[in-house]
């Protein structure tokens, strides 16, 4: 069997289609290899909560409705200062706040009925990964 020229350069230019995904398969990539930390929200809360995440000051707002939850991101390699912070509250109840050292593939936190950080023996929420804000 003889190939042309004309074939050779044609399945010798097929990889050029790849190039645009290559951001995109980086993008994912990263995503998947950060650590990631999820607040659960229990199911019978009391109200809604209002959060701030503060991951080494890419800072975003949002709510929580019972039952719901939040997460972010942390950072593959994170240096010396790098830090993670959330602060929550609702209209009625006090203020929370709480430094997070994000493990690998992910931080668990789970929240009461009241929003408080649920440490109850087998609820899953990784304590050993939290410390309290500084300044507070």
């Amino acid at each position: 069997m003889t190939t042309t020229n004309a074939s050779k350069g044609r399945s010798g230019c097929a990889w050029l289609l790849f190039i645009p995904l290559i951001p995109v398969l980086f993008f994912v990539g990263q995503t998947i290899l950060e650590p990631t930390v999820t607040v659960h929200y229990a199911e019978n809360g009391k109200e809604e909560l209002k959060y701030i995440w503060n991951v080494q000051n890419r800072i975003y707002k949002g709510r929580m409705q019972p039952g719901g939850g939040t997460s972010d991101n942390g950072f593959i390699f994170p240096d010396e200062d790098f830090f993670m912070r959330l602060d929550w509250w609702s209209e009625k109840g006090r203020h929370h706040c709480v430094s997070i050292t994000p493990k690998w593939p992910n931080t668990n936190i789970y929240l009461d009925l009241n929003g408080n950080i649920d440490t109850e023996k087998g609820v899953g929420t990784d304590e050993d990964r939290l410390d309290q804000c500084k300044g507070d």
